[in-house]
């Protein structure tokens, strides 16, 4: 085991869970993770083995036939998928936030329905808040629903769905106006709907269609589509937590653990690329001696190695945070911040290191080096988490004058 990065304070149950994780990525992801990379194939092999391991219900409780675990099991296990290729672990994260949002906002008919499957893998999980023309604005959002009878029609454009083709549930947040005067505050008149639909692109379901994938830099082999809502009819009783007005509450207490799991994510990616880093610089000699015997390169390994480190230990309070019932919204902004920014840096310093033979596909670095950047803007961008910051610190230390 490595000596960065190290969680003090686990169980053994967790010690266990964590290491086999590790040990699954080692052998099965990292071989072929460039490979099917830049074919943007989608890693099938490595999901039915992740659904083997229990990854899917990982923090399902076990009256459903999860494994009950905690936010931090659950982030240490990402951080060790990220290591290996992110992109598994964006196929794990969008699941279990909607895993997440039923346990804590769904009916008991609605956790008894999608629990259980979720749980064994079965169903798949998405949710989809953005739209063409907003990102982290959610306030914006056009999509509505009107109720007719026992049903809900829903019409609108989504965007930046993450399994979008490969989820058979998707909870999507759009405008409900019912029960809901004229006036009444935008994040106060939003509803979650469960829609449950068949895997693959196309019409999925009437009144739904999922394009095809859209063509991105990095961040591949995960399907990112958009979600077209045409005359689409859900029943009454998917409407998450079965009341209309609660669904900008639900996404925010989602994305908050969302926030943990991105940052985990940055501390998986900078600690592979500092494995390749630190690796690279003892095998390339310059000037008669391996490079790592450079000052300039210690000194780059020294910041990474710190950066690492540092990420890695404000994500863990963060989830430990969350775990112990209490508000990390402070926390989570201010680890998936840091840990996106010091990923960044880390894979740019890594990259460096490999000089020319950085940029060549052959090498590992090129991928994550493409990888990166989505973390800056995956779960809110920087710049939403400095204003949760700012915001949650102006609370906190009121000036008492």
């Amino acid at each position: 085991m490595a000596r960065l990065a190290q969680t003090h304070g686990l169980t053994d149950v967790q010690q266990e869970i964590v290491s086999t994780v590790r040990d699954f990525v080692d052998k099965e992801i990292i071989p072929v993770a460039t490979q099917l990379e830049h074919r943007d194939e989608y890693p099938q092999d490595i999901v039915d083995g992740l659904k083997e391991l229990g990854l899917f219900g990982l923090m399902i409780p076990e009256e459903y036939g999860g494994l009950g675990e905690s936010l931090l099991t659950y982030a240490l296990c990402v951080e060790e998928i990220a290591r290996g290729w992110m992109s598994v672990s964006g196929i794990i994260n969008t699941h279990f936030i909607v895993a997440y949002m039923l346990k804590q906002h769904g009916t008991q008919e609605q956790r008894d329905t999608f629990l259980p499957r979720m749980a064994a893998g079965e169903v798949r999980g998405a949710f989809s808040m953005s739209e063409p023309a907003l990102g982290s604005d959610v306030s914006a959002i056009t999509s509505k629903a009107v109720r007719e009878g026992e049903e809900y029609v829903l019409n609108g454009q989504k965007m930046w769905l993450t399994n979008g083709g490969s989820s058979t549930l998707v909870a999507v947040l759009v405008r409900s106006d019912e029960g809901h005067p004229e006036g009444t505050a935008p994040h106060k008149s939003m509803t979650t709907f469960l829609v449950e639909k068949e895997p693959g692109f196309g019409e999925v379901r009437p009144g739904l269609t999922i394009p095809g994938k859209i063509d991105k830099m990095g961040y591949k082999g995960v399907d990112t589509t958009e979600l077209i809502m045409d005359g689409l009819r859900v029943p009454a009783n998917r409407v998450l937590g079965g009341t209309t007005g609660r669904g900008f509450y639900q996404m925010m207490d989602g994305v908050e653990v969302g926030r943990v799991n991105v940052a985990a994510r940055g501390c998986g990616v900078a600690q592979r690329a500092f494995e390749l880093g630190v690796a690279y610089a003892q095998q390339r000699h310059t000037f008669g001696k391996a490079i790592a015997q450079h000052q300039a390169i210690q000194f780059k390994l020294a910041e990474m190695a710190t950066k690492v480190e540092a990420a890695h230990a404000m994500m863990v309070n963060a989830a430990r945070k969350k775990d112990s019932g209490q508000r990390n919204d402070l926390e989570a902004g201010m680890a998936k911040y840091l840990a996106s920014e010091y990923c960044k840096e880390v894979v740019e310093d890594a990259f460096r290191i490999h000089g020319g033979y950085g940029f060549s596909k052959e090498y590992e670095i090129e991928r994550l080096y493409r990888e990166a950047p989505m973390l800056l803007i995956g779960e809110g961008t920087a710049e939403i988490q400095k204003m949760i910051i700012g915001r949650r610190l102006l609370e906190e230390y009121r000036f008492q004058g």
